[in-house]
């Protein structure tokens, strides 16, 4: 087996704005697998970097991409611990290969075109009204689950655009889920507005202070009005021991799996049963991969016969991505098997 690397630059149809900063291109790698004698059977998986957020984003990733192709070639395994989205590349295109190399890393009747993953509409950040105004359009384009991304503007305004949002939209039609991406102040200022946010009947809130203080999460989520998932918590925490150190510690509500940012597949399933045993619940959403990536996701959480809505809507945000066979129905995502993908 012989490995290929190349880099593509994704753009966004607008600029996407989290409280982290505003982006407008992405980078990502496709790893090509392929059998030297036949050229024309080959396995694709996306590197989906993430830079500013994922522990790979670091001197040496395209460095790394070459030792995994010589070790390909050469037979040997790499270790993959510390480069998790290069990681999630790797494990989809071989998965791909070795599925028959059509764009199918995990086979289920969902990537045979039945039936469809239930997903949350995503609002960014813009100005509150633009918000407001794109929350109703998801709603009103058939979601009924919608996160809305906050924490860029003042949260006055924020909250009110949300009350405004939930007096024509109830909790009885839409569920809604709020993402913060770590953007309140500490532990104070984030139950100040977790209590603010309460009567407004909100499903879950994303990171509510930035990551990587335990006992002052752990506080929050034992004291929050609103259920706390964790997303950026987990990213760069890849040992069991420290999965389970996290967990315990921080016992949140719920954990949210990005396999490009959290170990690839495998890591996320290790991510799963740990949180399964400590009560935990979970979803699964990409992390700004194109539709390769998008659609690898896809697949792996189609086969975990999830019932609540995952968030694997990200694939409508670039003018240039790939054309794949998924598509939007309303709040399912689906697969036309009669679509070929254009890689």
């Amino acid at each position: 087996m012989i490995a290929t690397f190349s880099h593509y630059a994704l753009a966004f149809l607008r600029p996407a704005r989290t409280s982290r900063a505003v982006m407008t291109v992405k980078d990502t790698y496709f790893l090509r697998v392929y059998d030297p004698v036949d050229p024309s059977r080959y396995g694709v998986g996306e590197c989906a970097l993430f830079k500013g957020l994922g522990c790979d984003d670091r001197p040496g990733y395209t460095d790394m991409l070459e030792k995994v192709c010589r070790d390909i070639a050469a037979g040997r395994t790499t270790d993959l611990t510390e480069w998790p989205s290069i990681k999630f590349g790797l494990e989809t295109a071989l998965r791909d290969y070795d599925n028959g190399c059509c764009r199918w890393p995990f086979p289920t009747p969902w990537s045979m075109g039945q039936g469809g993953i239930l997903i949350n509409g995503l609002v960014w950040m813009d100005t509150p009204d633009i918000m407001l105004q794109n929350a109703i359009l998801k709603a009103e384009a058939g979601f009924r689950c919608i996160k809305i991304k906050i924490g860029a503007y003042d949260f006055d305004c924020e909250l009110r655009m949300l009350d405004r949002f939930r007096r024509l939209y109830g909790p009885e039609k839409i569920e809604l889920r709020l993402d913060a991406n770590g953007a309140f102040a500490g532990i104070d200022d984030a139950i100040d507005r977790l209590r603010r946010l309460a009567p407004l009947d909100i499903h879950s809130i994303e990171q509510p202070i930035r990551a990587g203080r335990w006992e002052e999460m752990g506080a929050l989520c034992a004291s929050s009005p609103i259920p706390v998932a964790l997303d950026e918590e987990l990213i760069g925490v890849n040992s069991s021991d420290r999965k389970q150190d996290m967990l315990r510690t921080i016992r949140p509500s719920y954990i949210i799996l990005k396999p490009s940012l959290c170990g690839g597949f495998s890591g996320s399933d290790e991510w799963i049963s740990l949180a399964r045993a400590n009560n935990i619940g979970w979803w699964a959403t990409s992390a700004l991969e194109s539709n390769v990536g998008l659609n690898a996701i896809a697949q792996w959480t189609s086969s975990l016969n999830t019932t609540i809505p995952q968030g694997l809507g990200t694939g409508q945000l670039y003018a240039n991505n790939i054309d794949s066979p998924l598509r939007l129905d309303g709040q399912l995502l689906r697969y036309d098997p009669s679509v070929k993908f254009g890689i």
